[in-house]
């Protein structure tokens, strides 16, 4: 649970209301949504979780902590990325995504804030940064 906060003098709820975020969705416009099965299926490795015909949902069960970003820039002088995706072989990925002519967009680079990553163009143009944290 997480106390309300409050920006300027202005109160987004009364100090002693609490709320707790469960999940953070991403959602990306997609005219193709069988373009998504290769990116985020196939190399990524998520399952999918539910398909409407309008909608995919790809996921796993893994538990994960809950947070939002907001950046004037993506850090080294890149752009802002769309989404971060954090995984546990930044390398074996970033061949992966070669292998299957995704665009690279920037690195790979160990950054001074202790990650190795790299961009790539989705196959819907967004801005992905995929990362590992160094050990």
């Amino acid at each position: 649970m997480v106390k309300a906060a409050s920006i300027g003098s202005a109160h987004l709820a009364p100090e002693e209301a609490t709320l707790a975020v469960r999940r953070i969705i991403t959602n990306i416009a997609a005219g193709d949504l069988s373009l998504a099965q290769r990116f985020y299926g196939d190399i990524l490795g998520l399952d999918l979780l539910m398909d409407q015909g309008w909608i995919v949902t790809f996921g796993n069960a893994t538990a994960m902590q809950v947070q939002v970003s907001i950046a004037s820039e993506g850090g080294s002088g890149t752009d802002v990325p769309d989404l971060s995706i954090e995984v546990d072989d930044v390398d074996a990925v970033l061949e992966d995504m070669r292998k299957a002519d995704f665009e690279i967009v920037y690195g790979p680079a160990d950054e001074p804030w202790g990650v190795r990553r790299f961009y790539v163009r989705d196959p819907f143009g967004r801005l992905i940064n995929i990362l590992e944290h160094k050990k």
